[in-house]
């Protein structure tokens, strides 16, 4: 029996020039999420597109719910729902026109369309907004009517290209519950996300992506215990120290520290987390460092991505 998730071999993409996404391969187990976590660039988009037939691929092969992008690419839309990094929906349709707009164009017939919207809308926590125009919704309630309309058609696959880009922090979460209970109800989803704390709770298994290729994938707590260590984090109390405790910190490390422009502050990875914490204190009272924070941390997967790439994910 066919793979019902999604199988990805060699996949690659080029612009003019550029190899946009370079001979990555994956695979999708049915009624899971699978996480593509990169920075901007990363190819994860593009991936999305090869996968939905919005972008033919140039080099590999794919399969979605068992059939293949490039041939049976009528029956991988039939069989998939997409959400990107924007709401599509139409702002001067109410909630629901838009729902019951969407299930005609799937073919669905008039009386069918709305109990299937009013559902949705229900389920979507939308019910008493769905009367009014789209435009007056706000940013979480966009998102959860264009997540919404993709599952009109009960597609048991979703492709969710950063879908809580822009949303404050209580949407975030709120999304991240309808997504929880998609999954539960058996639907595969493959979620883009420059968000950590979003592949983290979501996703089973994650493909770190940079610059196109695939740097590693796992489980979130496979690729965390492949780190090998932990990580001493330092905040200096001023900006002059911040070179004095990379160097402090770079006699300890097990890798480059990474500095945070942000916030002033350096980390190292140790392997002796308790011990090397220790003789960083001893060092810095010895130099008269003044230390704004100081703290041992186990492995997030920023580190992870760090520790490969040598480069943050939000860079």
């Amino acid at each position: 029996m066919p793979n019902q998730g999604v199988i990805a071999r060699e996949l690659s993409k080029r612009f003019n020039k550029r190899l946009a996404v370079d001979a990555v391969s994956f695979q999708v187990d049915q009624g899971t999420v699978f996480g593509l976590l990169g920075p901007n660039g990363a190819g994860k988009t593009t991936i999305i597109r090869m996968l939905t037939t919005l972008l033919s691929i140039d080099g590999g092969q794919a399969t979605v719910a068992g059939f293949d992008v490039a041939t049976q690419g009528e029956r991988v839309r039939a069989s998939i729902g997409l959400s990107g990094q924007f709401a599509a929906i139409d702002e001067a349709l109410t909630g629901r026109e838009n729902l019951e707009m969407v299930a005609m164009l799937y073919g669905i017939r008039r009386r069918d369309a709305r109990v299937r919207s009013q559902d949705l809308l229900e389920s979507f926590e939308l019910s008493t907004a769905g009367n009014r125009p789209a435009r007056t919704y706000s940013g979480g309630m966009r998102r959860r009517l264009d997540l919404a309309a993709t599952l009109v058609a009960r597609p048991p696959i979703l492709f969710l290209d950063e879908p809580t880009t822009g949303l404050d922090p209580r949407s975030r979460v709120a999304l991240w519950e309808l997504i929880e209970s998609l999954v539960k109800d058996g639907t595969t989803i493959i979620l883009t996300t420059q968000y950590l704390e979003e592949a983290d709770r979501l996703a089973s298994r994650i493909a770190l992506m940079n610059k196109g290729t695939l740097v590693k994938i796992g489980t979130p707590s496979e690729l965390k215990r492949d780190v090998g260590g932990e990580f001493v984090r330092v905040k200096p109390l001023y900006e002059h120290d911040v070179q004095l405790v990379s160097d402090v910190l770079q006699s300890f490390a097990s890798a480059e520290v990474f500095r945070d422009t942000m916030d002033r502050s350096i980390r190292a990875l140790v392997k002796d987390g308790p011990s090397a914490l220790a003789r960083v204190i001893d060092e810095m009272l010895a130099q008269r460092i003044e230390i704004d924070e100081i703290g041992l941390f186990k492995p997030n997967l920023d580190d992870v991505f760090l520790s490969l790439t040598g480069a943050s994910t939000d860079e």
